[in-house]
């Protein structure tokens, strides 16, 4: 039988803890790193919001969660669990299919207790580096009393793809006079109260912030990349309208789309995603991130040069959504 090997974890969410799990099971040495004090990753709501709005500040302090206050699942919860591990309901709990973001973080810190996984968090512990020396590799970490170098015989990278966010570019942007802000900082809808508000973006997150903030807002207008968005108002609310894309914004306030409209807007939400970010990920040039993918990655998870001892846990991502009334 091979000998054990010692694997660092980089991050205690979902992928994290599944990856773990498994390592655990076959009898690998796991440690895993954690920057908060809490499991869970992007399921750990944070209520603070980053000092830049459009998160485009690289000296800003980053705030790792992107979770708004009102979000539920859009997958049902018998997707979310594991073949030995169900996401079922509890007794006297919420009943519906889509659980709420609490349910999902109980979900995660009852898996990790069941499988004795939280003993194996370095909680509040910041990876700064991860570099291979000698066919092994060195992992620097740091915490709020000091600095360690570790060697491990492998490193699975669990860090998320849901906290460095991308902007829309459009003429115009930087010089716009009303406020911006990208949905890794929306958490409630009552800073846009009687405003008028264009969201950029038509996923899962860019339809589901538009119906919840139209229930404060004066008005909303949904803007999306797709070809056949034409210029319409939406019948399950009064104050919603659909446009194509940005064509440009101007200094006296006025939004422009490229299928004619226009509106004068007190806010512009990006909703459009996030792009991936090892910042302390060192591998002179073997694992890259060109428009906004990773690789070389065999089967979205190994990098052939550096396989099996360096892996990529949670990277794919599949989305559909389209706008529904309650």
């Amino acid at each position: 039988m091979a000998s054990p090997l010692k694997v660092a974890v980089i991050g205690a969410g979902v992928a994290g803890m599944a990856a773990a799990r498994a390592l655990k099971n076959e009898g690998h040495l796991a440690v895993i790193y954690e920057k908060s004090d809490k499991l869970g990753g992007t399921w750990v709501y944070d209520p603070q919001v980053e000092s830049d709005p459009l998160g485009l500040d690289p000296n800003r302090e980053t705030v790792h969660s992107s979770l708004y206050h009102s979000l539920r699942t859009n997958l049902p919860r018998q997707l979310m669990g594991f073949s030995d591990y169900p996401f079922s309901t509890d007794k006297n709990g919420d009943p519906r299919t889509f659980p709420g973001r609490e349910e999902v973080l109980k979900f995660l810190n009852e898996f990790a207790t069941h499988f004795g996984l939280v003993e194996l968090i370095r909680f509040q512990t910041k990876v700064d580096r991860v570099e291979r020396v000698d066919h092994r590799w060195v992992v620097e970490s740091s915490n709020n009393e000091s600095t360690s170098n570790d060697t491990f015989d492998a490193v699975v990278v669990c860090n998320g793809h849901f906290t460095q966010p991308i902007v829309a570019n459009f003429p115009g942007r930087e010089k716009w006079p009303g406020k911006q802000i990208h949905s890794h900082n929306y958490r409630v809808p009552d800073p846009f109260k009687d405003q008028i508000v264009v969201v950029i973006g038509e996923g899962p997150s860019g339809t589901d912030i538009a119906v919840e903030i139209s229930r404060v807002a004066k008005q909303v207008h949904l803007s999306s990349r797709s070809p056949q968005v034409k210029i319409s108002k939406l019948d399950f609310r009064d104050n919603m309208w659909q446009h194509s894309k940005i064509d440009y914004v101007d200094v006296n306030g006025e939004v422009v789309f490229q299928d004619g409209g226009s509106i004068y807007a007190d806010i512009i939400l990006h909703c459009t995603g996030f792009k991936y970010d090892f910042p302390f990920l060192k591998t002179d040039g073997i694992v890259s991130v060109e428009d906004n993918r990773v690789g070389p990655l065999y089967k979205h998870v190994f990098p052939p040069k550096l396989a099996p001892t360096l892996s990529f846990v949670g990277l794919t991502s599949r989305t559909d959504s389209h706008i529904s009334g309650d």
